[in-house]
């Protein structure tokens, strides 16, 4: 039941650590009734002095399914769970696991501790696999559940380097798309309004607009960009700057539609007209965007079609553990509307 990693501890070990029988540390790991509590935490010290990793993959092999799916949200910022994109993709991932007969169970892991605690709790096959979402560079614990052979789809990456399994959408291709449409109406002094940059989407939008400014010979220098966190209130200030430093800005990119709201703020406030002296471009196409005013052009994610994709690479995964890592990218779609 338990895999050994290289230089990593067996099965066999936790049980003279722990001063019990194989048959017992294994009824432990896989939270059987019938030991007794001294027992169970005796092994459950053992575990974790010696860093022994159960080999959950196995344990689903042998029918011990739990019929549950964490949707782990693991954005720090606890403002960011009332943007649209949370409920949103709670929906889709929602609908896509309602004929597997499996339970989605929503969970925030936001902090070492709480990662560590996820990390037990699916360990103790509470859990059959994770879906990932809003995760930043750096954060550890995509390998943590890679380690621990738990079935683990991504909603994104956290850089081009990416091994986990993910479904992500053309994000670079999509800023570029919007970028292009703008310059083809004759605007040129085009500015953007990035995500928080620790996050490899708001790298890849960036790189989209900054790669169809240079195409065109056009500027997309540093002072052209101002980031967001992706809320509305950071995109109101994020205009707000851009305003400041270059007044004669007739278009702009921004990095989600709530952004592009708070943008729309801006220029209200600073007597902008939208399009007509400037025009404004989101991303997502929520349902917000049909009530801007004027109603936005955005660039379409195709979020049922993410979530369908990455159910399917997770069932795919529990069925057949030691298959590749899955890396999906689903096309965006500009959609035009009043304010470009």
């Amino acid at each position: 039941m338990g895999r050994r990693r290289p230089g990593g501890p067996t099965l066999e070990e936790v049980a003279v650590r722990a001063g019990v029988g194989r048959g017992t540390v294994s009824r432990v790991i896989n939270n059987a009734a019938g030991v007794k509590a001294s027992t169970r935490r005796a092994v459950q010290r053992a575990v974790e002095e010696l860093g022994y990793v159960p080999n959950l993959a196995a344990r689903s092999l042998a029918g011990r399914r739990a019929d549950a799916v964490a949707l782990v949200l693991t954005e720090p910022d606890w403002r960011q769970f009332a943007e649209p994109f949370f409920s949103e993709i709670v929906r889709s991932l929602g609908d896509a696991l309602a004929d597997t007969g499996m339970q989605l169970l929503l969970t925030l892991v936001r902090s070492d501790a709480e990662r560590q605690r996820f990390l037990e709790y699916a360990r103790g096959g509470r859990v059959d696999g994770a879906l990932l979402v809003s995760v930043h560079a750096g954060d550890p614990l995509p390998d943590m559940l890679a380690e621990a052979r738990l079935p683990t789809v991504m909603l994104g990456r956290r850089s081009g380097d990416e091994y986990v399994s993910y479904v992500d959408a053309d994000n670079v291709g999509g800023a570029r798309s919007a970028v292009a449409h703008l310059l083809k109406r004759g605007r040129r002094e085009i500015a953007t309004i990035t995500g928080p940059l620790d996050m490899y989407v708001a790298q890849c939008r960036l790189r989209g607009y900054r790669e169809a400014m240079a195409t065109a010979g056009q500027g997309g220098e540093r002072s052209w960009v101002a980031e967001s966190d992706f809320t509305q209130e950071s995109g109101r200030r994020a205009m707000a700057e851009l305003l400041e430093r270059h007044p004669e800005i007739d278009g702009v990119l921004a990095a989600s539609d709530t952004t592009a709201v708070g943008a729309l703020q801006a220029l209200r406030a600073a007597g902008r007209r939208v399009p007509e002296d400037v025009a404004v471009i989101g991303f997502d196409d929520f349902p917000l965007a049909e009530q801007t005013e004027p109603r936005l052009t955005t660039v379409r994610q195709p979020l049922e079609e993410i979530g369908r994709a990455m159910v399917r690479l997770l069932l795919e995964e529990m069925d057949e553990s030691a298959v590749a890592w899955r890396h999906v990218i689903l096309r965006t779609e500009l959609v035009v509307r009043e304010s470009s």
